[in-house]
């Protein structure tokens, strides 16, 4: 029987990789496939790094291929490991493959309104039909609960024995998951870091999100555990940073700029999103005053080589939106919710998503 190159594919195809729970060619693992005379070749690549894990995975190759096309083919196979989840493509990635972005909202200091764009950015998303999922990171202070309307919820069950995992709380086509959920309305969450950090990832990998375009992410605000755990777990595309337009504000937001940019981190910056940036009293619609600064964040965006997401006015029907449960992007016809949008589709932009 002569050995091809498809038949040499089609036996590839019966090696499943372990972590990823599919097979090698439909994965796009397979590369360099050689066939002369009764010797094939080829270049595998591998979720874990480890020697052994590489082995057995170079030894079920050599196995399918001999099985397929004799036992007295010379199978000479290239292991190498795939580089880090967040450098790989959805389908090779092995943690929540099933989410095509990730996307972390950060803050260098509380009480600038992170949660609140945070929670307009993830609504502004799901009301354009994309399939948007939201976890509050903030483990110490969470908010999503009040903010989509959905503190009197708790997650879902699913599955039986080791397949059980929860189901997230869903509202205006958003999928969330938040410490909140677990907590008394009343109750103080006192954790050591490693414990926080256990307790995110938990909420990403014993969930069932299904498919979605987007993972929305509030994390606290600073720079800290959590952020390290999270970067080190989660295939992270790009962060947004949240600011407010004075200078004290805009310091800590170099300093959260700077995290994601250090090399043992490597985040890509999509954007600042300027909050609170001016106020436009109710009786006087056509007047700004800019109560915190003006055009902080822009300056320090063109300083840093980042884009400026969006200019977000201080308007208080805002604030009463969060306190309601329904994220202002979703108001209709007013100058707070087209900033807003404005600001998503920005975001849309610098990822290139039309």
């Amino acid at each position: 029987m002569a050995i091809t190159h498809e038949k040499v594919l089609e036996a590839l195809s019966y090696v499943i990789e372990p972590e990823l729970k599919k097979d090698v060619v439909s994965l796009g693992l397979v590369s360099e496939v050689k066939v002369q005379g009764n010797s094939v070749s080829f270049h595998l690549k591998a979720s874990n790094p480890a020697m052994h894990y590489r082995k057995r995975l170079e030894e079920a190759a050599i196995h399918q291929v001999r099985r397929f096309l004799g036992e007295d083919v010379t199978v000479l196979p290239e292991v190498e490991a795939l580089p880090k989840s967040s450098d790989r493509p959805q389908e090779q990635r092995k943690f929540l493959p099933g989410v095509k972005r990730f996307i972390a909202v950060a803050s260098g200091k509380g009480g600038v309104g992170k949660s609140t764009i945070c929670a307009n950015i993830a609504a502004g998303l799901a009301k354009q039909g994309y399939k948007v999922g939201l976890v509050d990171a903030d483990i110490y202070g969470p908010s999503m609960p009040l903010m989509f309307d959905v503190e009197n919820e708790k997650p879902g069950l699913e599955g039986e024995g080791e397949n059980n995992k929860m189901t997230p709380v869903e509202n205006y086509g958003v999928k969330m998951l938040s410490i909140g959920f677990f907590a008394e309305a009343n109750q103080a969450i006192v954790w050591r870091g490693p414990m926080a950090s256990k307790a995110l990832k938990q909420m990403f990998s014993d969930v069932h999100w299904g498919d979605l375009d987007f993972m929305l992410i509030d994390l606290p605000p600073g720079t800290g555990d959590v952020h390290l755990s999270l970067v080190q777990d989660i295939p992270l595309d790009g962060v947004v940073i949240v600011s407010t337009p004075q200078n004290i504000a805009l310091a800590d937001a170099r300093k959260g700029v700077g995290m994601f940019k250090l090399p043992e981190i490597n985040v890509p910056v999509y954007g600042i999103v300027e909050n609170m940036s001016w106020f436009t009293p109710a009786e006087l619609p056509e007047n700004k005053y800019y109560i915190f600064g003006e055009g902080g964040a822009r300056r320090l965006a063109e300083e840093l080589g980042v884009n400026l997401l969006g200019e977000i006015p201080l308007v208080q029907s805002i604030r009463e939106a969060g306190d309601v449960g329904r994220p202002a992007i979703l108001q209709e016809y007013t100058p707070q919710a087209k900033a807003l949008n404005d600001m998503v589709n920005k975001l849309l932009q610098t990822m290139k998503i039309s």
